[in-house]
């Protein structure tokens, strides 16, 4: 587990990527830059070859310059840290800190990237990751930056702390829509380690991250409820819209399921209500299974004109 610590003294459950899953994670993104870099560069050749020599040097070294390095730089600094190959292997570039990555972070890996892994062939990469106790590359070193582990096992995810029962469903109203997922995952974090936190540092940063909350729905905190309560029962609300719409989705499913197997009453169904009985259940008006239970047809005349027997049930006691 990282021991990655943000100012406001909350650890992070943060888990550094080894050296295996950032290798193949690499191999992907490598795949991704050659292939586009190829067809670039091959498209470039076609329509500069009226071009002279310095000039064709000169649109090789911008190419190069371009996809290999500036490709990656950019898809890093637009996904905040995920490129094509972090999300396939669940990986993700943050800062030291556990926050998104910007340019700057992005441009010193990059650049980084060009010795130790293009020029090296990632042997000089390969050997810091190993190194290091966290694999981090000479990039990450330099940049501030280091690659986590997103996916989590869920056996080890920490619960949330349910709110208190005089909360609960007091913010079904709530709009939750613009809240982003970076800081619902600031405020889980903040829950389940709030109670490892010095009370001063613990009282302050549930503050600051319910004013960010409430400003994000429009909803602040009822007066007289702390902040790591109103917190709680904002999370809880979002759970339980999550369990509700997984839940419906399921029922809907289901339904088309059931609509695509037939009507009931269809070949492979239950007989419909009221339909008649096929096969070995029709063998006589009050047959079951071929055999007639006398009490069920003429009783059940008789009990309905007032004869004074109970209606028959098909029910035949035992002899």
């Amino acid at each position: 587990m990282s021991e990655l610590v943000t100012g406001d003294a909350v650890v992070l459950g943060l888990r550094p990527a080894k050296l295996p899953s950032r290798a193949l994670a690499l191999a992907i993104d490598l795949i991704v830059v050659g292939t586009v870099f190829g067809l670039v560069a091959t498209g470039l050749a076609i329509a500069a070859g009226s071009l002279d020599d310095a000039a064709l040097a000169a649109v090789s070294v911008a190419t190069f310059l371009l996809v290999p390095v500036g490709g990656p730089i950019a898809v890093e600094t637009l996904s905040h840290g995920r490129s094509l190959g972090k999300m396939a292997c669940g990986l993700r570039v943050v800062r030291d800190d556990g926050g998104p990555i910007r340019f700057r972070h992005a441009l010193v890996r990059g650049a980084m990237g060009v010795v130790e892994i293009l020029m090296t062939l990632g042997v000089v990469a390969s050997i810091a990751s190993l190194v290091s106790a966290r694999g981090r590359r000479l990039g990450d070193v330099f940049a501030g930056t280091l690659v986590v582990r997103e996916r989590m096992p869920a056996g080890r995810a920490a619960a949330v702390p349910p709110p208190p029962p005089w909360l609960v469903g007091r913010f079904a109203e709530l709009d939750l829509s613009a809240v982003p997922d970076e800081l619902w995952l600031a405020v889980r974090q903040y829950l389940t380690r709030m109670h490892q936190l010095d009370a001063a540092v613990g009282r302050a940063m549930s503050e600051r991250l319910g004013g960010e909350v409430a400003a994000r729905t429009g909803v602040p905190a009822p007066a007289g409820v702390p902040a790591a309560a109103y917190l709680a029962a904002v999370v809880h609300e979002r759970q339980v819209r999550d369990a509700r719409r997984a839940w419906q989705a399921a029922q809907a499913e289901a339904i088309r399921g059931s609509a695509g197997a037939g009507p009931v009453g269809a070949a492979g169904g239950a007989p419909a209500y009221g339909a008649p009985v096929p096969g070995a259940l029709a063998h006589g008006p009050h047959a079951v299974g071929g055999v007639t239970h006398p009490a069920a047809g003429a009783g059940a005349g008789a009990g309905d004109s007032g004869s004074g027997r109970p209606p028959a049930t098909g029910f035949v006691p035992p002899a």
